[in-house]
């Protein structure tokens, strides 16, 4: 068991931050900008057998992966957005396993997302760098996790895409592509 926690979480589960400090957002800011050349580090070279293997036994394929990065990552930006436009909103979660499973998720060419990934998070870091201290206080009320300010959301996504990246990097090495 401890076998498939360390294969489900190869970086650990999220911890969040003591605190939402200037240097630590900038660490999680650089991660952000580094995610798209780093998946495509983690995925360059992988053929279709390779893609569609999955990174533990009952996990996504690597394909899969990518693509749930896309979809993730673009819902969070749309998220912050929200946050930073309105007063607290409401916003609704969304079945990522089910997503997963949808047809462009299993089967498209991965370039696809890994091209939203590259403007996305372009977009993303330049939105990030131009909020106030202040901003990172603001937030939306999550349907499932409650309150979250935008600082304790910004380390969550900085997790997610080092997790989603040790992911694949560690089935690699296991398999010695």
């Amino acid at each position: 068991m401890a076998e498939q926690e360390d294969l489900r979480y190869p970086i650990g589960r999220f911890s969040p931050p003591a605190s939402s400090t200037p240097d630590i957002r900038a660490a999680h800011i650089q991660t952000l900008r580094l995610l798209p050349g780093r998946l495509r580090a983690a995925v360059n070279g992988l053929g279709p057998t390779q893609l569609d293997t999955p990174y533990r036994e009952g996990g996504w394929t690597v394909r899969q992966v990518v693509h749930h990065l896309g979809d993730s990552h673009a819902v969070s930006y749309m998220r912050f957005k929200l946050a930073l436009t309105e007063d607290w909103p409401t916003i609704s979660s969304y079945n990522e396993v089910a997503w997963a499973n949808l047809a462009d998720s299993r089967t498209m060419p991965i370039e696809a997302s890994l091209a939203l990934i590259d403007g996305l998070h372009a977009r993303w870091v330049a939105l990030l760098e131009s909020l106030q201290k202040e901003d990172f206080h603001k937030g939306f009320v999550h349907s499932e996790r409650g309150r979250l300010d935008l600082g304790t959301t910004l380390a969550i996504y900085e997790w997610h895409s080092r997790h989603h990246t040790a992911h694949i990097a560690s089935l690699r090495a296991r398999q010695g592509w």
